[in-house]
């Protein structure tokens, strides 16, 4: 079974030579994820693999569909990373929804867990921008809908899965606020 280290330098590998905002990115994601993994009911390994793993879909290397969740958790899949690893890449931020709005099928094969540890993983993304500065949800979204357009499928999926985006991001900041320290 591959460690965090191994899949740090997988990440590294496919993604540092060919995207290097992306790897900065997913690079500050695993930071907010290492933070959160000391919560209650967070599963650390789960977490920060999958953290530094969420965006490798979008390398030119494992790219396949165009849909960086699904080509992303396939390649993991492939090289035997754990399940759970893998169906928290498949479903990091609500990528059932940008499936639907992309009329993209195969994510069912992979159980989206609905878990502190997916809350976890989701908030790490919705706070780090796309060249991994610490952003606030809201400015995060914003960005990504400015990037994008008014006219493009990502705005449209972030327009309906926002709601559930903020509910993770929510728990995630209560269970932070509750946490022993």
């Amino acid at each position: 079974m591959p460690s965090f280290a191994d899949a740090r330098a997988l990440a590294e590998t496919v993604l540092a030579d060919h995207l290097r905002d992306r790897w900065l990115h997913v690079q500050a994601v695993t930071r907010e994820a290492l933070q959160l993994a000391e919560l209650p009911e967070v599963d650390r390994e789960p977490l920060i693999q999958a953290a530094v793993l969420h965006d490798i879909g979008y390398s030119p290397v494992v790219a396949r569909s165009g849909f960086h969740p699904l080509d992303g958790a396939r390649f993991l899949s492939a090289r035997g990373y754990d399940d759970r690893v893998v169906a928290l890449v498949a479903h990091h931020s609500a990528a059932v929804v940008e499936a639907a709005e992309r009329g993209i099928d195969g994510l069912d094969r992979f159980p989206d867990e609905e878990s502190p540890t997916r809350d976890a993983l989701w908030y790490s993304d919705a706070v780090t921008g796309p060249r991994g500065e610490r952003c606030t949800p809201d400015e995060r979204w914003a960005e990504i809908r400015v990037r994008y357009g008014t006219d493009h499928v990502v705005t449209w999926y972030l327009d309906r899965a926002e709601p559930v985006l903020r509910a993770a991001v929510e728990r995630t900041e209560a269970r932070w606020a509750d946490a022993p320290r």
